[in-house]
């Protein structure tokens, strides 16, 4: 594996950590906001869970789309 390569299987690794620490806490929030917390805060609460699960899938998205065209590159 050349450098680059590495590099590239680093920022892979990093960006997926980052959507599964993402994913957790939007869990966490969704769970505490559907069961705990009232009124306006758990309101707020599930709408900042949604957004984080969102955003976690994108990156995992991208990490995943970044092998699948790397793969093409090669050819």
């Amino acid at each position: 594996m050349d450098a680059d390569g590495g590099a590239r299987s680093a920022r892979r690794r990093n960006r997926l950590l980052l959507a599964g620490l993402l994913a957790v806490v939007g869990l966490i929030l969704l769970l505490l906001g559907l069961t705990v917390a009232t009124g306006t805060v758990a309101g707020v609460e599930v709408v900042l869970a949604l957004l984080l699960l969102i955003a976690s899938y994108a990156i995992q998205r991208v990490a995943r789309r970044e092998v699948v065209y790397r793969d093409e590159e090669r050819r």
